[in-house]
């Protein structure tokens, strides 16, 4: 019961009483690493262990920059037990906010992977993530004596900070205030969980994200669900994961789901048509109507659970008419994660929930949201050190509203709100879901700029390649009223929008680019240089460029790219969540013989019929002309042997010594070897 944990080290107990369940399947290299829950709990409780013998206590910090990974999550476990404070940073982050966040906090110990230990000197200090069971202790250690709710967990650095580093202080009470009424209510559930056991999620989120900890950290241990990695955003790769891994939730931000919807609409280009037809179906109905959409993603993936940004309502609209239940709340850094939550399954289509036990909200006449309670985080970590704050409501800075059912509606942010000259207030939110509508619109931002007239709208549009933006305004005007007509409008000269690492439009960053002069109306992409790059780092920059952009790119045209317009180019004519390969060009290789009943009765042919067979015709003999097979390394002195006799000798040997036998020559004779064996 969430209510008996006095702090979060405890899900370390409940990971070992899941046993050998699988926790987390992470990509190492092109493998897959599987790592088990009572391996997790064992790895988390060594490298608790670890901080003990290195002499870092409670309240010191260690700071953890990585991709995501089983050991992430161990060491951020580990450092729970001791009550060490971690600092997490996204993996995606710039190197000169690390070290100024690394200045502020001054770490005793430093967790990376091997992308980015090459960005600090050799120290003790310094641990590879990639290698953690091989460089921390076999010891294991409890839980810290004296540790509760009241103490602080992390110092999390929100991807906008700027300036001087101002980190959010999370205590275990913060955390567990959110946790606690969502366990409570999936313990009304988790009897039936055997029916779909295991619940496999697919996380694509930083877990140094607040959103991606909830469904990281803190939901997967509850039930014993599987936790699948995954860093490549583009929607044929996701969606042929979510089929071959046989995944059920699929936690994301909203940029993914709008990819993922150009992606199943060009897939099934009837798919229009046919929902227009269908009218409002029953949720058995709708999951019957498109089973061929379904069949796409495997029968077993049935929810999106949205975070990080605010997801448009169309899009929701979209997967929620295929039959598949999307997921959204409302939270932010200083509210750690959840104000509110929409039930899987009583989702209110196009708000972010029902405010969730233990916290209070109220708006202001405004219309801001005003949130206190226990979730809120009353310290920040400032000028080296944590700095506590008096302020009992948190003004959010985001407008909403409460609908009939006592539903929270997102409107936008406060300072984001145009105010025109006539005393009337736009929300760009509403001027942008208008925008997300037209075809060939792939990103837009609606930002606010001086004219003569006053406070005016200006658009700015990411296209695809060759669409006409003029008709996609002049379409988005027409649902718009008379006082959010959009007059001015731009087209960024770059493939996207800038966002931050959870899919968030960087609108301050949009707004410099313009006021500085940098971007505007007509200006176009400038061309660039020599690419300079070899095949491959071409291969890299395609396989970045399809993670960041969300397309596909055709190997042959980046293999004879030239320059960094002829990538741009690329990128902006291939439309967003390009197809995959047709079926008939799919390699399709069964996955029948791979199931434990076929498995078991390929054993059991081959043990007892083949070999009887293969013993009575071919009558095989074991014939053994040594007495004594050598217990070490044997030494064959080639010096006065050609590599040819040599190459001779070892071949002759028996296989089962074979790799047993050094042979000492020169490195001529080692040359006509493999001549030899050639």
């Amino acid at each position: 019961m969430a209510e008996d944990r006095p702090h979060l080290a405890t899900l370390v107990d409940q990971f070992a009483r899941n046993g050998g369940d699988i926790a987390i399947v992470s990509p190492r290299g092109v493998r897959q690493e599987r790592t088990r829950y009572k391996q997790l709990a064992q790895i988390s409780r060594r490298f608790a262990a670890e901080l003990e013998a290195r002499g870092i206590r409670k309240g010191d910090r260690v700071l953890i920059w990585a991709e995501n990974s089983a050991q992430w999550v161990a060491a951020f476990f580990g450092c729970v037990m001791r009550g060490v404070l971690v600092v997490p940073l996204d993996a995606a982050g710039s190197v000169d906010f690390v070290r100024r966040v690394e200045a502020e906090t001054a770490p005793k110990l430093i967790a990376v992977d091997t992308a980015r230990a090459d960005l600090f000197e050799a120290s003790a200090q310094i641990i590879n993530l990639d290698y953690l069971e091989s460089q921390i202790t076999g010891e294991i250690a409890g839980t810290i004596e004296g540790l509760n709710e009241n103490d602080a967990l992390q110092i999390v650095f929100t991807s906008g900070t700027t300036g001087e580093p101002k980190g959010v202080v999370h205590t275990h009470k913060n955390v567990l205030a959110s946790l606690r009424p969502i366990e409570a209510e999936m313990e009304k559930y988790l009897r039936y969980e055997w029916l779909v056991h295991p619940v496999r999620i697919l996380h694509t989120l930083p877990l140094s994200h607040v959103f991606g900890q909830f469904m990281g950290l803190w939901i997967p241990g509850l039930l014993r669900a599987e936790v699948h990695f995954e860093t490549r955003l583009a929607p044929s790769d996701l969606v042929a994961r979510i089929r071959r891994e046989r995944i059920s939730i699929l936690a994301t931000v909203p940029r993914v789901l709008d990819l993922a919807e150009h992606y199943v609409s060009q897939r099934f280009p009837d798919l229009e048509e046919r929902m227009s037809r269908a009218g409002k179906l029953s949720a058995w109905k709708r999951w019957w109507r498109y089973r061929d959409v379904h069949r796409l993603f495997g029968l077993k993936f049935w929810a999106f659970v949205c975070g990080g940004a605010s997801l448009p309502s169309n899009t929701e609209k979209f997967w929620n008419s295929l039959g598949f239940v999307v997921v959204q709340g409302y939270g932010m850094t200083e509210t750690t994660a959840l104000v509110s939550l929409n039930h899987p399954f009583h989702a209110a289509e196009g708000s972010v929930g029902r405010v969730l036990p233990g916290r209070e909200v109220r708006l202001s006449e405004e219309g801001e949201v005003l949130v206190r309670g226990d979730t809120i985080s009353n310290a920040i970590w400032q000028n080296g050190r944590l700095q506590r704050q008096g302020s009992e409501w948190l003004a959010t800075g985001d407008l909403a509203d409460f609908d009939s059912e006592g539903n929270l509606r997102f409107r936008g942010r406060k300072k984001d709100v145009i105010v025109t000259s006539a005393g009337l207030n736009i929300h760009p939110e509403d001027l942008e879901a208008a925008l997300a509508k037209q075809p060939g619109v792939k990103a837009s931002a609606v930002i606010e700029v001086d004219t003569e007239s006053g406070a005016e709208p200006l658009a700015v549009l990411a296209m695809n390649g060759g669409a006409d933006a003029s008709a996609a305004i002049e379409a988005a005007n027409r649902e718009l009223a008379g006082f959010q007509q959009m007059r001015r409008w731009i087209v960024w000269p770059e493939p996207d929008l800038p966002r931050t690492s959870t899919g968030k439009v960087l609108k301050r960053e949009v707004t410099r680019r313009i006021a500085s002069g940098e971007i505007g109306v007509g200006n176009e992409a400038e061309p660039g240089g020599d690419l300079n790059l070899d095949s491959l780092g071409r291969v890299q920059l395609q396989a970045q460029l399809e993670q960041q952009y969300g397309v596909h790119l055709d190997d042959a045209a980046i293999q004879s790219a030239k320059s960094r317009e002829d990538i741009r180019r690329l990128v902006a004519q291939a439309p967003a969540g390009a197809p995959g390969p047709r079926r008939g060009d799919e390699h399709i290789y069964p996955r029948w013989p791979w199931n434990p009943v076929q498995q078991a009765i390929r054993t059991v042919f081959q043990e007892c019929i083949a070999e009887a067979v293969l013993w009575l015709l071919a009558k095989p003999k074991v014939v053994s002309r040594v007495r004594e097979w050598p217990r070490t390394p044997l030494l064959i002195v080639a010096n006065h042997v050609t590599s040819y006799d040599a190459a001779f000798v070892l071949h002759a040997l028996p296989a089962r010594i074979r790799h047993r036998v050094a042979i000492a020559m020169s490195g001529e004779m080692l040359l006509d070897m493999r001549r030899a064996r050639n």
